[in-house]
C-alpha cells in the first residue's frame, strides 16, 4: 500500500462519512427519496457523459453487468433510500456509527453464508464490534431514539453489506467511470418509482439545502464511489475496506462540528471499540501469520 493509495483511503473514508451531515440537511427541506432519486440521475449521467469522453465502452462483460445492477439495487436504491428516509429522525452521527459496521457485517455474512475462515483476531474483531454497537444502542434507545429509523438503518447496512461483496466483479476488467454511472442510474430507475408512489413535491428552497445538495451529488455520490472502485482496483478490496475503520471517528467529528450532535462518554467508548473491531477483522483478513493470536 503506498501514499497514493493510503491518501485515496483518507479521502474516501472523510467524503464517505460526510455524506450523512449532508443527507440530515437536505431531508429537512426536501422529500427524502425524490432528491436521493434526482442526486442519482444528475451524478450518473455526469458520471457516464465522463466515461465517454474518457473512450469507455457501454459494453460490460456479463459479470459486471449483473454486479452492476446488485450494486445499483443494493447500495443505492436500499441502503442509500433507507437511510434517507431514517435521518429524518436519526440523528447524522448514529446512522453513519450503523453504517460503519458495513466490515464487520461483511465479514460476518461471509463467515456464515460462504464459510469463509475467520482468525481468532477477526474473531475478537466481530465480538468487539458488536459490543461496541450494543453500547452505542443501549444508551440512544433509551435515550428516546426512534426505533423505526434506526430499523431502517439496519435494513440500509445489510444491504450495502451484499453491494459491498459484488464490488469485484463490478470494477474488475476496467470501464470503470462507466460502471460508476450505470449503477447511479439504476438506483436512480429504482428510487423514482418509489418516491411517484410515496412522496409529494413539496421543497423549501434554503441555500443549506443547495449547498448541501450539490456537495451530496458530486462529492460522496461520484467523486468518493470512483475513489472507491479505483482503491479496489489498485490495493484489492480487503486492504481497501481497512479504510472503514475511520468512518466512525469521521461520521460522528463532521455531524458534532457541522450539526452541533452531542456525543456522551458512552457513544465515545462504543466508536473506538467498533473502529478496533473493523481494524482487527481487516488486518486478520491481511495477514496469515496472526492465525494463532
Amino acid at each position: 500500500m503506498d501514499f497514493r493509495a493510503i491518501g485515496m483511503g483518507l479521502a474516501f473514508a472523510f467524503m464517505w462519512s460526510s455524506a450523512f451531515t449532508s443527507a440530515r440537511i437536505i431531508v429537512v427541506d426536501a422529500p427524502p427519496v425524490t432528491a436521493l432519486a434526482i442526486r442519482f440521475l444528475i451524478s450518473g449521467l455526469l458520471a457516464v457523459g465522463i466515461a465517454l469522453a474518457m473512450g469507455q465502452s457501454w459494453r460490460l462483460s456479463r459479470s459486471q453487468r449483473k454486479s452492476t445492477l446488485i450494486f445499483g439495487v443494493c447500495q443505492n436504491a436500499i441502503y442509500l433510500g433507507a437511510y434517507f428516509v431514517a435521518i429524518q429522525t436519526v440523528e447524522a452521527s448514529l446512522a453513519a456509527i450503523i453504517a460503519s459496521t458495513m466490515p464487520l457485517l461483511v465479514a460476518l455474512l461471509g463467515w456464515i453464508a460462504f464459510g469463509d475462515r475467520v482468525r481468532p483476531l477477526g474473531l475478537a474483531g466481530l465480538i468487539a464490534g458488536l459490543v461496541g454497537v450494543a453500547i452505542i444502542m443501549g444508551t440512544r434507545l433509551g435515550g428516546g431514539t426512534d426505533p423505526y429509523g434506526v430499523a431502517l438503518c439496519l435494513i440500509g447496512v445489510a444491504a450495502l453489506s451484499i453491494a459491498t461483496l459484488s464490488v469485484r466483479g463490478a470494477s474488475s476488467g476496467g470501464n470503470v467511470m462507466m460502471i460508476v454511472g450505470l449503477q447511479m442510474l439504476v438506483g436512480c430507475a429504482v428510487l423514482a418509482v418509489v418516491a411517484l408512489l410515496t412522496e409529494s413535491w413539496q421543497v423549501n428552497w434554503t441555500w443549506q439545502l443547495i449547498a448541501a445538495f450539490a456537495y451530496t451529488t458530486f462529492v460522496p455520490g461520484l467523486a468518493a464511489t470512483w475513489v472507491w472502485f479505483t482503491l479496489v482496483n489498485r490495493i484489492g478490496a480487503v486492504r481497501a475496506a481497512t479504510f472503514h475503520f475511520l468512518n466512525p471517528f469521521f461520521g460522528v467529528a463532521i455531524a458534532a462540528l457541522l450539526l452541533g450532535e452531542s456525543l456522551g462518554p458512552l457513544d465515545i467508548l462504543g466508536v473506538v471499540i467498533i473502529a478496533a473491531g473493523i481494524l482487527a477483522v481487516q488486518i486478520a483478513k491481511r495477514d496469515p501469520s496472526l492465525t494463532g493470536i
